[in-house]
């Protein structure tokens, strides 16, 4: 039954006119009016309440996939028995799919590039009733430079929003979310939220990072350990402990403002237990089935592996992450474009500037490439870093865009996570130099960048969430900390740095939260404020101060991030490289020795003969000759040439 729709306006001209000039006339249309507008409002949520679930929530007019699909779902309907209608000039209703679970039915529109922006009325009906459900077309944004990408030119900041700061305690425990904050337990949520990170934005900048990675943000509603972010449980919703959607965009204009870039940690490989889909699959196969659980063997080397048994293909493809993390298959065609869709509506909706793709081997692998490839498509200046977590050269560049494969496979992801540099950072420290130990390691790790099609865009770093921290891997050596960071801010890639790596916190990979400690400063009551030097010990402002100096350095020098790069073998466990760039050129020295050494430069003549004198960026202190150099013990030289 179609309940009588009522226009407040027509009700009001048909009110009795004898007596309207008195108090109980005005009265009396006050108080109809308030009920009409209540029973138009009324009628409206109730009619978008026929569905649990409409995603997209909405869309845009002027992308240039015309194609939308839309998922409607209602747990206690049998929504598959509707027909759907549209009347709405410029867009056009093409398909209608039902799947086996009923309460699911997926509309697909065309939307034409003529359409406007708007409420479109799609109707459904059973037969025995009648629904019009208002889906809202927006226009697409057309501000310039709105969505920047990243770079070479960047360095991007690592946080774990749940471990940073509690901006707002109101949000540490909802009704409805199953977990609370506890922040005595090592593996319960301790309170971290956006408005924290936000409240914090002109530290960050002040650093002289010019990225934000967030690890996810989205609803992780499950019993335990949610804190990480990677269960996801809605992804259209960021996790009401963190804040809203509205938080969200909020802590990204003001990012921007700053001239901070965000990039948004994403999830493909799997989904959340306790997501609304996995508890009501529209298909079984939506997600991998087995008898009984069986993990995945992280093996993402198999991948790639040409003589690789489908035994062991099936396991890193398939197999599940964890007990709480149902493997998704993104092979079938509603679900790759329900997962095309929501990245695309996060970057129009939000304007981040780059996503993270967590465990990028792991899901289907053609599925990957036309995520990538309609991702850059809409958004040709985005970037996207995928984490592939292998210990070797060859393998991680397969995964990079222009790789020549020998199985065919073309690769789309613009960026790698270089986890071969990464591995060979505290080796390169901590050992004595030899033949191919010590700063060799360096050196031989880079002399293998052909393998790559583009090394400047691979993300390397020293740590993250998921690693034992830097200082700690160092042996609490602040000499090898500083060269490592100097090594990390002057080589080729796109840095990344973890929060707290400015404070010298440390911890062992073996056990999480050990490498996820909160932010001193970050909570009231916490004995300590490091996001002020009178918070920090003479240690770590001292590492603060010497990684800032990098870092505003760095962000002015496009010879350090855009020059070509160019190496000498080690020798005497002393690591020299020249960055240059037009007629600029910068040379580094690593002495990675307990004592002082004599440079003699007659070997580097090719790249010196230019240039007669240096001044050294971290001293400022000028080199009239550079016919030999002073290396002070464990000495770290980046000397701007000059003729």
């Amino acid at each position: 039954m179609v309940s009588k729709q009522y226009n407040a306006t027509q009700t009001l001209q048909h009110l009795p006119q004898q007596r309207s000039n008195t108090f109980s006339d005005m009265k009396m249309v006050r108080h109809l009016l308030l009920f009409v507008l209540l029973s138009t409002s009324a009628l409206a949520q109730k009619t978008q309440d026929s569905f649990h679930k409409v995603e997209p929530p909405f869309w845009w007019i002027g992308m240039k996939n015309t194609t939308l699909q839309i998922l409607f779902y209602n747990k206690d309907v049998n929504v598959s028995q509707y027909t759907a209608s549209i009347a709405y000039d410029g867009v056009q209703l093409k398909d209608v799919k039902k799947v086996s679970n009923s309460h699911y039915l997926f509309l697909t529109l065309e939307i034409a590039p003529s359409a406007k922006a708007g409420n479109v009325p799609i109707q459904f009906s059973n037969g025995k009733k009648k629904i019009t459900y208002q889906y809202t077309l927006k226009n697409k944004s057309t501000a310039d430079n709105r969505i920047k990408g990243f770079d070479a030119s960047d360095v991007i900041y690592l946080i774990m929003p749940d471990r940073f700061a509690n901006g707002d305690v109101k949000n540490d425990s909802l009704p409805g979310m199953l977990e609370g904050a506890q922040r005595s337990k090592p593996e319960g949520r301790h309170g971290g939220d956006l408005k924290g990170i936000s409240d914090h934005l002109e530290y960050i900048k002040d650093l002289g990072v010019t990225a934000i990675w967030l690890n996810p943000v989205l609803e992780n509603n499950q019993p335990y350990s949610s804190y990480h972010g990677y269960a996801i449980t809605d992804l259209y919703q960021v996790d009401r402990r963190f804040g809203s959607n509205e938080d969200y965009i909020s802590f990204i204009n003001k990012s921007h403002q700053l001239g901070l870039k965000v990039i948004q940690d994403m999830v493909m490989n799997h989904i959340g237990s306790y997501h609304w889909l996995a508890k009501d699959l529209p298909e079984k196969n939506w997600i991998h089935q087995f008898p009984e659980f069986t993990r995945s063997n992280y093996q993402g080397t198999v991948v790639s592996d040409p003589y690789q048994s489908a035994y062991d293909a099936n396991l890193i493809s398939n197999g599940w992450f964890d007990t709480t993390m149902p493997d998704v298959n993104q092979t079938d065609p509603l679900f790759a474009t329900y997962l095309i869709q929501n990245t695309l509506w996060w970057i129009e909706h939000s304007g981040i500037d780059g996503i993270r793709m967590d465990t990028y081997p792991y899901p289907d692998k053609n599925f990957m490439a036309s995520w990538v490839k309609d991702v850059m498509y809409e958004y040709p200046s985005f970037n996207i870093v995928g984490e592939v977590w292998i210990d070797n050269i060859a393998t991680t560049a397969y995964w990079q865009k222009g790789s020549k494969n020998s199985d065919g496979y073309e690769s789309t992801l613009p960026a790698v996570t270089d986890f071969p540099l990464c591995f060979s950072i505290p080796k390169a420290l901590n050992e004595p130099g030899s033949w191919d130990t010590g700063m060799r390691r360096l050196y031989n790790v880079l002399s293998q960048d052909f393998a790559y099609p583009n090394a400047n865009g691979n993300l390397i770093f020293l740590d993250n969430h998921d690693m034992t921290r830097i200082y700690l891997s160092l042996q609490r050596d602040m000499r090898k900390m500083k060269m490592a960071l100097a090594f990390l801010l002057t080589t080729r890639g796109i840095p990344q740095l973890y929060y707290g790596t400015e404070l010298l916190m440390d911890g062992d990979g073996g056990y999480h939260p050990n490498v996820r400690k909160d932010f001193p400063g970050g909570w009231n009551g916490d004995p300590a404020n490091a996001f002020s030097a009178s918070g920090r010990t003479p240690e770590q402002n001292e590492i603060y101060d010497y990684l800032k100096n990098l870092l505003h350095w760095r962000k002015s020098e496009p010879t350090v991030y855009a020059g070509k790069l160019t190496h000498y073998i080690p020798e005497d466990n002393i690591y020299v490289y020249f960055r240059h760039y037009e007629d600029k050129a910068i040379m580094v020295v690593l002495n990675a020795n307990d004592m002082k050494k004599e440079l003699v430069t007659e070997r580097f003549h090719e790249h010196m003969k230019p240039f007669v004198s240096a001044v050294d960026i971290l001293t400022q202190k000028r080199l009239e000759s550079l016919n030999s150099i002073t290396c002070p013990s464990w000495g770290i030289l980046i000397l701007e040439l000059q003729k």
